[in-house]
């Protein structure tokens, strides 16, 4: 089995993802860049069919040509968004799209999650990208055209997709996934703070931080 070790610790990271309400049955793919030549990824309807847990043969090789080269299992049609991402910047080596509970209601509705705890800060901004359909060919120009937007800023870079989940690209698979549950526990912290700031209980303060992003 080619890269075995992988594609176990992928198996790992998304039944987490999964259980811990980080993506949910509607979808979610994860993919992982071994080389020029190969990607691992999740294959279609891991959430839906299988609820993340899944065995280190249904973790798909696909070549950069989007050929699945080992694994059973079909590739995701997202596979489009993932490509992209890797042709872009060949520093990314992990793309992890989730449907992540929190941070949903961010995406739903269209805004820009705040930045609020200091374990994020590394992201800077977190937009919510224009809306494009699933799987489409205009959701993966727009991820595209953002990360070439972002072409001189270090990873970890995270985006929202309107109406849809979270994109986040790191380095690694366990950076990406440390990043997603950053993210999350963000969105329950900025969701209470605008709920709070409506209803005049506290304000955000407005103080500048120095913070620590070599962490």
């Amino acid at each position: 089995m080619l890269y075995r070790k992988e594609r176990e610790d992928l198996c790992k990271v998304v039944k987490i993802m999964f259980d811990r309400y980080e993506t949910n049955a509607a979808g979610g793919n994860v993919s992982v860049r071994m080389n020029d030549d190969h990607i691992i990824m999740t294959p279609t309807l891991m959430s839906q069919e299988k609820f993340c847990d899944l065995k280190p043969y249904e973790i798909l090789v696909v070549d950069m040509n989007e050929q699945k080269i080992e694994g059973e299992g079909n590739i995701t049609r997202e596979i489009n968004m993932h490509m992209a991402c890797y042709k872009q910047r060949s520093d990314i080596g992990c793309v992890l799209h989730a449907h992540p509970k929190e941070s949903m209601v961010f995406a739903t509705l269209g805004m820009e999650l705040p930045n609020l705890t200091e374990a994020t800060q590394k992201l800077g901004q977190i937009p919510t990208l224009p809306f494009a359909p699933a799987t489409s060919k205009e959701l993966a120009a727009i991820v595209k055209d953002h990360l070439s937007d972002l072409s001189d800023e270090a990873l970890p870079k995270a985006m929202l997709l309107n109406k849809h989940g979270i994109l986040v690209v790191d380095k690694t698979l366990r950076k990406a996934y440390d990043m997603l549950e950053r993210i999350e526990y963000n969105a329950y912290v900025a969701s209470k703070a605008l709920l709070f700031e409506a209803l005049n209980i506290s304000k955000r303060s407005e103080e500048v931080h120095t913070y620590n992003l070599e962490e």
